[in-house]
């Protein structure tokens, strides 16, 4: 019988949910308070269900000698160290839609209470002073909320504000003309145009590489004067203390926080200032929220501890117990295919094709599609952002046009998968297939054959097809110290287009990619990471 530790507080309907499955339950629900505690028996569990308290971190996991699943109750991952877990063979499950109504309820009663000044009237009422005059609020009729970011959270806030009369605006690369249509909003290429014009602002991103600060000390200076600022995403999204100073000169009328760049939050520059409201993480503190999030996860880890099935994994692919040793294979290849074009495009994507060619298009091909729309996504998203299930309803949310094509086997391979992915600018494609060794093998790339087999790093470029190409990068590589472990060509034709893909052992700094893409035949370099 498997045996699972429950470390924070979830429902007692969870806990039943485990028992009647047939897996051992251990509910300790403030141990995730102690890490030292939680490390000393995290070695004796198949699996550990968690909320935001228990920090999975790299140390904890390397101390889970039997741990096969962690299960998040709740879609933010940022406790659970999750390349960690993916190099033990952990699945980190998460229920990625259990709680957006909530949240996105939360955002709009803060924006309520920012504009009327609820908290700080209802605190001088209860004190006796009847201070009618002081708190002159602000209409949400007529008004234009500007949203930064539109998928699944923010466009619940989008259709709750058009019923609340509002406009509304949005920023999201991803976010599709017709999908804007559709949701009865405003599509804005720029976030600057949006600050420039919302008369309150909300935010609904993950925290990545690309959004972490995306509200800057000088993206705040451009914000309409009194406008009104509501952030219950991420912390980490807004420079808190440049807020602080647009609240005291009256750049900003407003801000209302659920989630801090510190957690708990105990010290913060907004704290103690007039008309801010905060509250401490409370996006998903509902009690159907936490009841709906807490029964998803025990259904999650118990179908794969007993049926080795997996739902809305972050880091595996969701598959049935029969399925996956046909399966893992293609998936492998699937999420290469996916993850070369995430890290090779450039601009938002508009269409996403997905040819499966002889006997791979007999199979199971949604935990395919879902695998490689996901590496595909990912170096745009964040880890977090999407995940196996979610990342063909991500992309949809965002406009991506998503189509599957079964076709009969041809050309000098029996079975492969070819992605095409359109941009607004261009088209470009990339296929590979398994070899009898089952390992996978990119075989085309833009249209050009050549043969390689992924590795953990790789070189691509595209070059002008130029007698000494080939010396001369090798010279530049090995100038650098970067050996190459293999080296595959390909050209559309003679004196024409040509590509490398170059498997190689060290890690290429930017400085380094700047020097290569200096090499006059080159047209483009990339490093790649799988």
């Amino acid at each position: 019988m498997p045996k699972v530790l429950i470390s924070d507080k979830l429902s007692e309907a969870a806990v039943q949910i485990f028992r009647d499955a047939g897996v051992e339950v251990d509910f300790q629900p403030d141990l995730g308070k102690s890490p030292d505690k939680l490390a000393d028996i995290i070695g004796d569990y198949d699996g550990l269900a968690i909320r935001s308290a228990t920090k999975a971190t790299a140390d904890l996991i390397a101390r889970a000698d039997k741990l096969k699943v962690i299960g998040r109750a709740g879609i933010g991952v940022d406790n659970v160290d999750i390349p960690a877990a993916s190099a033990k063979g952990i699945v980190v499950m998460n229920t990625p839609f259990g709680n957006s109504i909530t949240t996105a309820e939360h955002a709009i009663a803060m924006m309520f209470a920012v504009a009327r000044q609820i908290p700080a009237a209802d605190a001088s009422t209860q004190a006796g002073k009847w201070e009618k005059s002081r708190f002159m609020g602000s209409e949400i009729t007529g008004k234009t909320l500007g949203l930064i970011g539109a998928g699944n959270i923010g466009s619940v806030v989008a259709s709750r504000a058009i019923g609340l009369k509002m406009k509304v605006i949005a920023f999201d690369p991803f976010l599709g003309t017709e999908k804007a249509q559709s949701l009865g909003i405003e599509k804005v290429e720029d976030v600057d145009d949006l600050l420039g014009r919302a008369d309150f602002i909300t935010l609904h991103l993950p925290k990545t590489e690309k959004t972490a600060n995306i509200l800057s000390a000088d993206r705040i200076a451009k914000i309409k004067k009194g406008a009104r600022l509501i952030n219950c995403a991420r912390g980490g999204l807004v420079d808190e203390a440049a807020v602080a100073e647009a609240l005291k000169s009256g750049q900003l009328a407003g801000a209302a926080f659920d989630v801090y760049d510190v957690e708990p939050a105990i010290d913060n520059p907004l704290f103690g200032l007039p008309n801010v409201v905060c509250t401490p993480h409370l996006g998903a503190s509902t009690s159907e929220a936490q009841e709906n999030v807490a029964l998803q996860v025990a259904e999650q880890m118990s179908e794969y501890l007993l049926k080795g099935a997996i739902s809305n994994a972050l880091n595996a692919p969701s598959v049935t117990a029969e399925e996956a040793p046909v399966l893992k294979p293609w998936i492998g290849l699937c999420e290469k295919l996916g993850s070369f074009a995430g890290q090779v495009t450039e601009n938002p994507i508009k269409e996403i094709e997905i040819e499966y060619v002889g006997k791979v298009g007999e199979l199971n091909l949604k935990p395919l599609t879902s695998a490689l729309t996901a590496a595909l996504l990912l170096p745009l998203v964040g880890e977090g952002g999407v995940n196996m299930v979610s990342a063909p309803i991500v992309a949809r949310e965002r406009g991506m046009k998503i189509s599957e094509t079964r076709k009969d086997a041809q050309g000098a391979f029996g079975s492969y998968v070819r992605l095409i992915v359109t941009t607004e600018t261009q088209t470009r494609s990339v296929a590979g297939t398994l070899y009898s060794d089952g390992r996978p093998r990119f075989i085309q790339i833009k249209g050009i054959n050549l043969e390689a087999e992924p590795t953990e790093r790789m070189l691509y470029t595209t070059n002008n097809d130029e007698p000494g190409y080939i010396g001369e990068l090798g010279m530049v590589m090995g100038r650098l110290g970067i050996n190459i472990a293999t080296f595959a060509l390909g050209r559309s034709s003679k004196g024409a287009e040509a590509i490398a893909l170059l498997g190689i052992d060290e890690d290429v700094t930017e400085e380094m990619l700047a020097e290569i893409s200096a090499l006059p035949q080159v047209r483009q370099a990339k490093k790649l990471t799988f």
